[in-house]
């Protein structure tokens, strides 16, 4: 066991996503994105929106869309329980981008029906997807 690793679950609600070793774990919190190393000091934090980067003790680098949930850090053990897990290689660029389009549809029409603000966490979900999605291309270049 190399001393510079740590414990990473990850959990979503259809499936465990992740359990193993890694040396390193970022996630979205609520005031800003966070890394953890080993050794870390205890932490417990809400997540939002965003990448969710882990590297695993071979180097290997994974990057999942989230749109939420909770980290709990303690004694060199991660668990991320989060709303939503997608690997960037598993994200439907198409279903995202159309997922993209109808929620600025919504909120260009400003119909009085249209809940604005639901629209925009839609909107904020799709860009993350496909952002995260680009990273798979990016990978691949290096």
């Amino acid at each position: 066991m190399n001393d510079k690793t740590f414990k990473l679950d990850i959990v979503a609600p259809d499936r465990v996503v992740y359990k193993g070793r890694v040396r390193s774990f970022s996630a979205p919190g609520e005031l800003g994105t966070f890394q953890v190393l080993v050794n870390h000091a205890p932490l417990l934090s809400s997540l939002v929106v965003g990448e969710v980067k882990f590297t695993d003790e071979d180097g290997n680098i994974e990057y999942f869309a989230t749109s939420g949930g909770f980290v709990e850090v303690r004694d060199n053990r991660v668990r991320a329980l989060l709303d939503a897990a997608e690997r960037a290689d598993e994200i439907d660029v198409d279903r995202a981008q159309e997922s993209r389009n109808r929620a600025l549809e919504r909120i260009k029409s400003r119909a009085s029906d249209t809940n604005m603000a639901r629209a925009k966490r839609s909107l904020e979900r799709a860009n993350n997807r496909l952002k995260v999605a680009q990273r798979t291309k990016e990978t691949a270049a290096a």
